[in-house]
C-alpha cells in the first residue's frame, strides 16, 4: 500500500529513523572556561536525522532564546548529519549560566513534536576590576566600603600603605591619610594607587582662663585640629575680633571661639584676664571746711586685681572709713581742729602701689598749736628697750601746761611720754597743751608698736599634701601673733621664685570668734593677731614635688626698720596626682609577629600614683601575661589599659601574623642530607661486598691439603671451601 506524506501511517513510518541518534555541542578553544570579550564559535551537531528539512536548531543562553536556525535546502527522507555554528562574544554576564542547543523535528500537525537538547555550563573569566567611589573618606569609614574589586576567578586582594599591609575592613582614623596601593590577582593582575584623605570634624582645645600682665606678648594658646583644616574665629561681644600682639586691659573679657570645617563646628568660651597695677589716685583733693561741717575724702584707683586701700591719718572718733565698689571713702563728720592735717590714701595690689595726700583745713579753728614733737613718728619693736617721745612748745615765753593723753594705756603729766613696749598696741598718744589766754591745742603722735610673727606656716586647705593635675586647690599662709596687720603683706614662692597667684578673699583673722566682731578686723586691730591669706593654684604634672613657701613682710615705712622684717615659712612639698600616659614609642599600634615566634608586648605608663597595667583581649586568645608584659603569638587586637586614682587610659595594638619560611628551608636541607647519606651507604655496601669480602660456597667442599696453621692466599680457614667464580 502506498503511504501518503502527512498521513498517520507515514508519520509512524518516519519515526522509526527520524529522530537523531546523537545531539552534541562544542565550543572552539574552550573547555567550558571563556575569557571576557573574546569571540567563540558554538557548534551544535545532529547525527542521523531525517527528514532534515523539518529540523530546527535553537540556541538558549541562560534560559532565554538567543538564535534559531533551520535547514534551508531540500532533502530526502534518508537520515543525514547536520552541524550549525553560533558565533558570540563572551561577556561577564554569561558567567555561571547554561548554553543549550535544542533540536526540534516538526512532523506536521498530525505528527509528534520531537525535541532533543544538550546544554553546556559556561564559566567566563574576567577582571579583576578595581573601582573606588571616593578619595575622601570620613573617620570611622573603611576602605572596603568605598572600593570594590570584582573578577572571576575571585581575585586575591591586598592593600598596602607605606609598604605595609593594611586591613581594608578596619575603621580609618585621622592618622591613616596617605597613599594606598591595592593589588588584585585573579584572571589577570591589576594594581592601582589611591591617595586617601581621611576627613574628620574640628577639635578645639583652649584653657578656660588666661591671665597675663598688661602689655605682655600675646601667647593665648588655642589648638584646633581637623581635616579639612578648620577655620578658627574669635568673637567678643558678638563681634569678630583679632587680638593684638601686646595685650592691654581693653582686651580683657570673655571670648567665644569657633572652629569649623565642611564637616562640623565646635566652640569654647575663653576668659582673658589682664592684670595691671593701680592707676594714679583720682578725686582725692585738698579740702577747706567750716568747723562743725562734714567732709568726704574719696580715693579711687583702677587696677587688676582690684586695689586694696588703706589710709594714713590721725584717727579721731568722728572719722569713719567706707569701702564700696572699688572706692574708699573717708567720712569726717562735725569737723574739728583735731581733723586738720594730712590724709594719705594708699592703693596697692600685687603688681604695684600708688599713694596721694590731701590736706584738710578747718575754718574757725584758727588756733595754731605751737607744740612740736620729737620724733613726729615712732616705730617701736615689741619688747624692745624703752623709748620716749618729747613734746615741747615753740612759744618759749608762754606759760602753758603740757601733758600726754592716750586712748589706751597711761598718760603723763609732762612733756615726756615713754612707750610701754609690752602693751601699747594702740595708745593713740596726743600731746595736749593748755595755753594761757588761748586755750587747748593738741598734736597727735603717729605711733606704731610692731611685732614680727612668732611663726609662718603654709598648708593645703581641706586636704593632705596631694592635689590633682589641672584642678584648682587652695593654699593658706598662716601668720601667728603679728602686729599691726595693716602693715602686713604676704609673698608667695614656688620653688625659689616668687609668683603672683590668684588671691581668694582678703586677709582675715583666724581663731577669733565671732569673726565679724570689731576685735577681729585686721584693718582696725593693732594688737597681735593670727591671720591667714589664701590663694588658689592650678598645677600640672611638671610641678610634682614642687615646694611652696610664703613669707610675711611688715612694711612699716621709712621710719620703720630697714629692710622690713621678713619671716619665711617652712617649705610645703606638694605632690601632684596625674593620670597615666602610655609610652607609645615602645608599644606601636601595629606589631608584626612571625608564626611560631612569640613576641613580647611591654606596656609602660607614666602616672602618679604609679598606674596599674592590665591587658585586655578577646577570650579566644591565650597569651601569657607577666606584669606589664604580654607574650603573644596570635594575630588580633590587644588593648593595654593604665589605671590610677586619677583616670584610666587605653592603647590598642594590632598584631599581624607573618609566615617564617626558614624552618621549612632548614627541614628540606636536612631531608636532602639524609637522602644523600642513605644513597651513599647503599652504594658503599655493594662495593664492599663485591670487592672486599669475596664470594664462597660450602657446597661440595674439598679438603685442603695444607697443613697446620699456614695461611693461604692471605686467608686462614679451618673449613673446606669452594671458591665461587
Amino acid at each position: 500500500m502506498l503511504l501518503q506524506p502527512g498521513s498517520n501511517q507515514w508519520a509512524r513510518a518516519v519515526l522509526k529513523n527520524a529522530f537523531p541518534d546523537t545531539l552534541s555541542m562544542s565550543i572552539n578553544d574552550s573547555d567550558g572556561i571563556m575569557e571576557e570579550n573574546r569571540e567563540y564559535d558554538l557548534t551544535c551537531g545532529v547525527k542521523n536525522v531525517a527528514p532534515i528539512r523539518l529540523l530546527t536548531l535553537t540556541w538558549y543562553i541562560g534560559g532565554a532564546q538567543y538564535e534559531t536556525k533551520s535547514v534551508q535546502r531540500p532533502s530526502g527522507n534518508k537520515p543525514e548529519d547536520l552541524f550549525r555554528n553560533l558565533t558570540f562574544i563572551a561577556d561577564r554576564s554569561y558567567d555561571g549560566i547554561t548554553i543549550r542547543c535544542e533540536a526540534h523535528l516538526f512532523l506536521g500537525v498530525e505528527g509528534p513534536q520531537l525535541v532533543n537538547s544538550v546544554e553546556h555550563l559556561i564559566t567566563v573569566y574576567y577582571g579583576p576590576n578595581v573601582e573606588c567611589a571616593a578619595s575622601e573618606l570620613l573617620e570611622g569609614e573603611t576602605l572596603e566600603m568605598h572600593c570594590s574589586v570584582t573578577g572571576n576567578p575571585t581575585p586575591f586582594v591586598r592593600w598596602m600603605k607605606d609598604g605595609q599591609p593594611t586591613d581594608p575592613t578596619a575603621p580609618l582614623s585621622r592618622t591613616d591619610t596617605g597613599l594606598y596601593t591595592i593589588t588584585a590577582e585573579g584572571f589577570s593582575f591589576n594594581e592601582r594607587e589611591f591617595w586617601i584623605e581621611v576627613s574628620y570634624g574640628p577639635e578645639l582645645w583652649c584653657p578656660h582662663r588666661y591671665t597675663a600682665p598688661e602689655f605682655s606678648l600675646n601667647s593665648l594658646a588655642c589648638t584646633a585640629e581637623g581635616n579639612p583644616q578648620p577655620e578658627v574665629i574669635w568673637y567678643k561681644d558678638g563681634k569678630e575680633v583679632i587680638l593684638p600682639e601686646n595685650l592691654t586691659r581693653n582686651d580683657a573679657g570673655k571670648y567665644f571661639i569657633t572652629a569649623s570645617n565642611t564637616l562640623s563646628a565646635v566652640n569654647v568660651t575663653y576668659e582673658v584676664i589682664i592684670t595691671y597695677p593701680p592707676s594714679q589716685i583720682e578725686e582725692l583733693e585738698d579740702s577747706e571746711v567750716d568747723a562743725g561741717s562734714a567732709v568726704v575724702l574719696t580715693c579711687s584707683s583702677t587696677g587688676n586685681p582690684q586695689p586694696t586701700y588703706f589710709w594714713k591719718y590721725y584717727p579721731t572718733d568722728n572719722v569713719a572709713e567706707e569701702n564700696e565698689d572699688g572706692v574708699s571713702r573717708l567720712i569726717i563728720s562735725n569737723a574739728t581742729v583735731q581733723n586738720m592735717g594730712t590724709y594719705m590714701c594708699h592703693a596697692w595690689n600685687e603688681l604695684g602701689n600708688v599713694s596721694k595726700t590731701a590736706t584738710i583745713t578747718v575754718n574757725a579753728a584758727n588756733l595754731e598749736c605751737p607744740l612740736e614733737m620729737s620724733p613726729d613718728r615712732m616705730v617701736v619693736e615689741y619688747q624692745s628697750t624703752v623709748q620716749a617721745a618729747v613734746c615741747v612748745s615753740q612759744l618759749v615765753d608762754s606759760r602753758f601746761v603740757v601733758q600726754w593723753e592716750v586712748q589706751y594705756g597711761h598718760g603723763t603729766n609732762g612733756s615726756l611720754w615713754k612707750v610701754d613696749t609690752q602693751r601699747d598696741w594702740d595708745p593713740r598718744p596726743v600731746c595736749t597743751a593748755t595755753l594761757n589766754g588761748v586755750g587747748i591745742c593738741q598734736k597727735h603722735l603717729n605711733f606704731t608698736l610692731y611685732k614680727s610673727p612668732d611663726s609662718v606656716s603654709i598648708q593645703l586647705v581641706g586636704s593632705s599634701n596631694t592635689v590633682t593635675e589641672e584642678r584648682e586647690f587652695h593654699l593658706r599662709c598662716d601668720v601667728t601673733n603679728v602686729a599691726p596687720t595693716q602693715n602686713l603683706a604676704v609673698l608667695w614662692y614656688r620653688g625659689n621664685n616668687t609668683f603672683h597667684p590668684q588671691i581668694t578673699g582678703s586677709m582675715r583673722a583666724t581663731g577669733c570668734l565671732p569673726e565679724n566682731d570689731s576685735d577681729c578686723d585686721v584693718n582696725a586691730v593693732r594688737s597681735p593677731l593670727n591671720v591667714s591669706s589664701t590663694i588658689s593654684v592650678i598645677l600640672n604634672r611638671e610641678h610634682n614635688n614642687t615646694e611652696f613657701r610664703c613669707e610675711a613682710v611688715l612694711d612699716l615705712g621709712d621710719e620703720g626698720p630697714q629692710p622690713p622684717p621678713r619671716t619665711m615659712s617652712s617649705p610645703l612639698n606638694v605632690i601632684v596626682f596625674y593620670k597615666p600616659m602610655i609610652n607609645t614609642t615602645k608599644l606601636p599600634k601595629i606589631v608584626p609577629v612571625f608564626r611560631g615566634y612569640p613576641e613580647d608586648l611591654v606596656c609602660e605608663a607614666d602616672g602618679h600614683p604609679p598606674p596599674t597595667i592590665q591587658w585586655l583581649y578577646s577570650s579566644d586568645k591565650v597569651p601569657r601575661v607577666s606584669g606589664n608584659m604580654l607574650t603573644i603569638s596570635e594575630a588580633g587586637i590587644y588593648n593595654c589599659s593604665a589605671t590610677n586614682e586619677v583616670d584610666s587610659v587605653y592603647h590598642q595594638v594590632e598584631v599581624i601574623l607573618k609566615e617564617d619560611y626558614l624552618p621549612l628551608i632548614a627541614g628540606f636541607v636536612a631531608v636532602t642530607v639524609v637522602a644523600i647519606s642513605v644513597i651513599f651507604l647503599f652504594i658503599y655496601s655493594i662495593y664492599y661486598k663485591n670487592t672486599r669480602m669475596r664470594r664462597y660456597s660450602l657446597k661440595n667442599p674439598k679438603l685442603s691439603t695444607h697443613n697446620g696453621n699456614v695461611a693461604h692466599n692471605g686467608w686462614d680457614s679451618q673449613f673446606p671451601m669452594t671458591k665461587l667464580s
